[in-house]
């Protein structure tokens, strides 16, 4: 497993043709590159999709928040539903929530957390700005660049705590585990380049 602290030194000079001098939409980064710096949250994540991650992380982590989660609980049971469903004339999740977006993998048919997120109200947080959404757009643009697809989702997860600072605490134990990294939290983890442009 993955430790939280780990960084990992993805990209060097000859991996990507990157100068901060220049715009984002400049830079290509290489088809390997990505597709390892897939594998890597992949290898991470895909076993806590497998056998749920209260299992394979010390119990420690989660000391205040345990009692509110299900030890089955999998982001993968909840809804997937488009990037764009806020634009939608009926409200499809409303209230507190715990969000996760979430991009299938084409090639391998594995699936990676890239954001984990709280809110108040489901309905409204993703209306407007939001740094997450200008990460997606450049993992959107630089996988094109590179000839990859992707299949992006938002998944709401309801039963969650009312209580703001509850929410929290559950929204962190769940970085914590999943290490998606769009998050502020892990981004060092994955040396990940979607969100070093826009900071």
């Amino acid at each position: 497993m993955i430790k939280f602290e780990r960084q990992y030194n993805l990209f060097n000079n000859n991996d990507m043709s990157y100068s901060g001098k220049f715009p984002f939409q400049d830079t290509y980064i290489d088809k390997k590159i990505i597709e390892e710096w897939q594998r890597k949250i992949i290898t991470h994540q895909s076993p806590i999709f497998e056998y749920g991650y209260i299992n394979i992380n010390q119990a420690s982590l989660f000391e205040s928040v345990s009692k509110d989660l299900n030890e089955t609980f999998n982001p993968m049971q909840l809804t997937p539903l488009p990037l764009s469903f806020w634009r939608w004339p009926n409200k499809v999740h409303e209230g507190p929530a715990v969000y996760f977006v979430m991009d299938k993998i084409i090639n391998s048919e594995e699936n990676i957390i890239l954001y984990i997120g709280e809110t108040i109200s489901a309905e409204k947080r993703w209306r407007g700005e939001h740094d997450c959404k200008n990460y997606l757009s450049n993992y959107s643009e630089t996988l094109q660049k590179a000839n990859l697809s992707t299949k992006l989702n938002i998944r709401f997860w309801l039963d969650v705590p009312i209580n703001t600072k509850e929410r929290r605490e559950l929204e962190q134990a769940l970085i914590k585990t999943w290490l998606p990294p769009f998050n502020k939290e892990t981004r060092g983890i994955w040396a990940t380049p979607f969100t070093s442009q826009i900071n």
